[in-house]
């Protein structure tokens, strides 16, 4: 082991079973080349460029190689061949379970491919899972059963008290940065703007790109009482990323000041503005998940540090927004312990921090704040070693 991973922030922070805040399933399949590829960039696969010739591809190559039994650097097609080998199910429990968490918190509102539940995936990491539910997904089923414009308020706000009601669920999600961004009015709209906006919509058809809607939808979500996730900043090519900034929101969190926590999502390149919004409003949270994995242990460091700047430390949460392949559930939480103990085993070794403090920090950020925020289930290894009883959600 080399110096930099040395010390006692690093050791807490390996040991430290984590609480993923945001992430997704796994593909329940085996996948071919390309399939793979096209999994491990925001972007495509575009002829003659390899996702695998990128820093992500990199970090895959050399982090997630050794739990196939590779070397690490590995070449491409060695660690495609290997995956293949080993099959889906055992691939997905290898990363899974590498990942040391002990809760995943998971977005089941958006699955393009065949992917793990909840449940198997918290199987497959002998860990716990709670669901958060996206809300366009929600409204979305809400139009396509049928429903007149005037009664579209209504039907919503039953189907998303109904979906908080089931069992596990801790958190409702928007991808607004994806439909509209948000640069909107941040006032909650009418009962005639929303009936006028639905009309419209449900004669267009297709996804809610309404932005009355959108803002029906921010504010019922106010209304459900949960934890509310924003998808801000990086993501793939539909967003506008000049729109998904979350300094956009400053008006919309004056007003919802003092209702439910909002949870800004992955926020790179905008992790310092959402870092300025959590200093300055009590509801703001943030993480830099998804940037973690690609920018890889080379690099994460350098966005937890740009993150931290002045972000309180209560603040802070982690999470992988891993989706598809495992390898990056691992990849995430590899990440996550490096960057983040690296950064605080510094300051402390330059005596700008206490061991206490750097180790308090550690473990706030990797679990307990989620904790305090969700309340969501520990493993039944979380609760033996503790002797707390399983929460039952």
């Amino acid at each position: 082991m080399t110096a930099d991973l040395t010390g006692p922030v690093h050791e807490a922070l390996a040991g430290l079973p984590l609480v993923d805040h945001h992430c997704h399933g796994a593909v329940a399949a085996d996948l071919t080349a390309a399939q793979f590829e096209s999994l491990i960039t925001e972007g495509e696969a575009w002829p003659g460029v390899s996702p695998f010739d990128s820093p992500v591809g990199v970090a895959v190559r050399r982090h997630c190689a050794p739990l196939l039994d590779l070397p690490r650097h590995a070449p491409a097609a060695d660690y495609l061949a290997r995956r293949a080998d080993l099959g889906w199910p055992e691939v997905n429990r290898r990363f899974l379970a590498a990942s040391g968490t002990e809760v995943f918190c998971v977005d089941t509102g958006y699955a393009p491919h065949p992917v793990t539940t909840p449940a198997e995936l918290a199987r497959a990491a002998g860990a716990a899972a709670c669901e958060v539910v996206r809300l366009e997904q929600l409204a979305e089923a809400v139009a396509a059963r049928g429903v007149a414009a005037g009664a579209y308020a209504a039907d919503f706000r039953a189907a998303a008290e109904e979906a908080v009601r089931r069992p596990g669920v801790v958190a409702v999600k928007s991808v607004a940065a994806y439909r509209t961004g948000f640069a909107l009015d941040p006032a909650r709209p009418t009962d005639s703007e929303v009936t006028g906006a639905a009309a419209r919509w449900l004669a267009r058809g297709g996804r809610l790109t309404d932005p009355v809607l959108v803002r029906h939808l921010l504010w019922t979500a106010v209304d459900l009482g949960l934890p509310l996730q924003l998808h801000t900043g990086f993501g793939d090519a539909d967003v506008r990323l000049h729109h998904a900034d979350p300094a956009l929101l400053t008006d919309w969190l004056r007003l919802t000041s003092g209702t439910v926590p909002v949870l800004l999502l992955h926020c790179w390149p905008y992790h310092r503005q959402a870092a300025y919004l959590s200093a300055v409003f009590e509801q703001v949270y943030l993480d830099v998940g998804l940037a973690l994995h690609y920018t890889g242990p080379a690099r994460c460091r350098a966005v937890l540090e740009e993150a931290l700047e002045i972000t309180p430390f209560r603040k802070l949460l982690y999470s992988s927004d891993a989706y598809g392949v495992a390898e990056f559930h691992h990849l995430g939480a590899l990440a996550f312990r490096r960057g983040l103990a690296g950064l605080l085993q510094a300051r402390v070794d330059a005596d700008e921090l206490s061991l206490p403090d750097a180790l308090r920090i550690a473990a706030w950020t990797g679990r307990d704040n989620a904790r305090r925020l969700y309340g969501p289930p520990v493993s039944e290894a979380a609760r033996a070693s503790s002797g707390r009883p399983t929460r039952k959600v």
